[in-house]
């Protein structure tokens, strides 16, 4: 692990007061891949994605992102050197239409022809926000306003992805069909994708990589498939 990797995280320390929330942590992530955090709420993983943000400063370690160090980099600028986050919950602006909160996403897109060219991308691969571009984001369903956050994520034209709970809230059929679009994203758009899920399950279907992360640290790591028949894992998190 380097700051050759198209993205890693080393040895990376996050303190809330006098709690060690994040206890020397490293993730890789190569070009191209799915890779998820999986654990227990209030494991840490939440956090690992603040802080490649940017929302939050770690006290030890350093994040690369490209072959650069972004570790103290402002959010914005993170932004600018192409990581986005869908946070938990979703956040959408309730009170602005469906269009508008796209919109907003692709402020920092300066060429039109680029900016026209992920809001189609988007529209495309959410039909139903094309139905109810007029419409409140207040007013839509909790798939429709994940769809939503993650469509107004992509306006931002993102290298990195990073996805916080996107289950969060919705039923399995939706949550089946948020991971099918997230991997379509993955593959059209070849932008790579960091996600944080509870639901270990659905997670480790369509990830290639996973860490497990249990207070503060990564306990295990590597193939999604061998995670998924480790029997500390299916005992833990797989209901087995």
């Amino acid at each position: 692990m380097s700051e050759k990797s198209f993205f890693s995280i080393k040895n990376l320390v996050v303190n809330y007061g006098v709690i060690k929330a994040i206890d020397d942590v490293s993730i890789t992530a190569n070009e191209g891949e799915i890779i998820a955090l999986i654990g227990a709420n209030g494991a840490g993983k939440s956090t690992i994605l603040k802080s490649i943000c940017g929302l939050v400063k770690p006290v030890k370690g350093k994040i690369y992102f490209t072959g650069k160090d972004i570790t103290k980099l402002s959010t914005d600028k993170i932004v600018k050197n192409g990581i986005t986050m869908v946070p938990e919950g979703r956040r959408i602006f309730p009170n602005l239409t469906v269009k508008e909160n796209i919109e907003i996403g692709g402020y920092g897109i300066k060429d039109k022809k680029t900016f026209k060219s992920i809001y189609e991308f988007v529209l495309k691969l959410f039909p139903r926000l094309e139905e109810r571009l007029k419409q409140y984001a207040g007013t839509l369903s909790g798939g429709e306003q994940q769809m939503l956050a993650i469509g107004r994520a992509l306006m931002s034209n993102p290298k990195l992805l990073l996805l916080d709970e996107p289950s969060m809230g919705l039923s399995p059929k939706i949550t089946a069909e948020i991971f099918k679009l997230i991997k379509t994203i993955n593959k059209e758009q070849k932008i790579t994708i960091i996600l944080v899920e509870q639901n270990a399950k659905i997670a480790l279907d369509y990830v290639k990589m996973a860490y497990v992360i249990e207070t503060g640290k990564v306990i295990l790591s590597g193939n999604s498939t061998d995670i998924k028949n480790n029997p500390m894992i299916i005992k833990a998190y797989l209901g087995g």
